[in-house]
């Protein structure tokens, strides 16, 4: 029997790996990136982006959006994985939602991403914030759909409930990982727990979705089970990205997946009946979420590239 990888969270930890082509990205230029940046600044804001270190920033401000993190920027939880600040958070800012709403307004965008730090210290995990913010976003801005990408909640349903009453039109929650490298890479966090969380989403009719990284050990049969569990949780939308390495500190990079297998899974997703498959080295949860939000799209999109090959075979 294969021996399976284990994870060593070294502090000193760096990745041997050669880091691929396919990986790089350009710098982030250009006027709309400028003026996203000036209004993250103007209004206090923080990003995930900017927090997380995400390799498409430049892409995604450039194109005039950026996904908002509220409930400030330092997390209560230690994931091995994230590059998000860990420690004792800042006392709720009450006003936090209304600027979020403004700036969402000013950046005249279609489709707005949010998501925030897990705030576990919080009688309600933060979900009155998230309630708030979803129902200022939607006063404000009655034209623009909203991606809310929420923790776990403790798995605690009357928080869940919140943002269910507030129904962004879609709701996703990461399970990140399989569910045997889950206590490494997500430490506080359980997979059953996410999956419930997710089932509890949909039961309320939200629009579903959940995010897997590649490249922390992981098998391929691993990442397939984790997408049945997707499938049987209810989950619509899938996305599934290379994991890259913050720090020295965080989890190392154990393999840089091919895009070409990043395609097969894509493939297999779709069969296993998913609405919207988003499989990619880059791949990042808010990636194309505007694309997100528009059931059936994906799969019309997967259909036409498999009757187009039928067709030029």
């Amino acid at each position: 029997m294969q021996e399976l990888p284990i994870i060593n969270k070294a502090a000193e930890t760096e990745t041997k790996i050669k880091k691929p082509n396919w990986l790089r990205v350009k710098l982030p230029t250009g006027e709309n990136y400028k003026h996203v940046r000036g209004l993250v600044d103007n209004h206090k804001l923080h990003t995930i982006c900017e927090s997380g270190n995400c390799p498409n920033m430049g892409e995604c401000w450039g194109e005039g959006t950026a996904t908002f993190m509220i409930l400030g920027n330092v997390c209560t939880r230690s994931c091995g994985f994230c590059a998000v600040a860990t420690g004792r958070p800042e006392p709720v800012d009450w006003d936090e939602p209304q600027r979020v709403a403004e700036a969402i307004h000013l950046m005249k965008v279609k489709h707005a991403v949010i998501t925030s730090v897990d705030r576990d210290e919080l009688k309600d995990q933060g979900s009155t914030i998230w309630y708030n913010t979803i129902k200022a976003v939607k006063a404000l801005n009655p034209d623009t759909t909203l991606e809310t990408l929420i923790p776990d909640f403790k798995g605690k349903q009357e928080d869940i409930q919140r943002v269910i009453d507030a129904h962004p039109e879609v709701v996703s929650h990461n399970i990140e990982t399989v569910e045997r490298l889950t206590r490494q890479v997500r430490i506080q966090a359980k997979y059953w727990r996410s999956m419930e969380t997710l089932k509890i989403l949909k039961a309320g009719g939200m629009r579903t979705k959940s995010g897997i990284m590649l490249g922390l050990g992981e098998t391929k049969e691993e990442v397939i089970q984790t997408l049945k569990d997707l499938r049987n949780s209810g989950v619509d939308v899938v996305t599934m990205g290379q994991y890259l390495q913050p720090t020295r500190k965080h989890l190392p990079v154990l393999r840089f997946v091919h895009p070409d297998e990043f395609a097969e899974l894509r493939e297999i997703g779709y069969q296993l009946g998913f609405d919207y498959i988003e499989s990619g080295p880059l791949v990042r949860s808010s990636y194309h979420s505007d694309k997100h939000v528009l059931p059936g799209y994906g799969r019309r999109v997967w259909e036409n590239e498999k009757t187009s090959m039928l067709t030029t075979a």
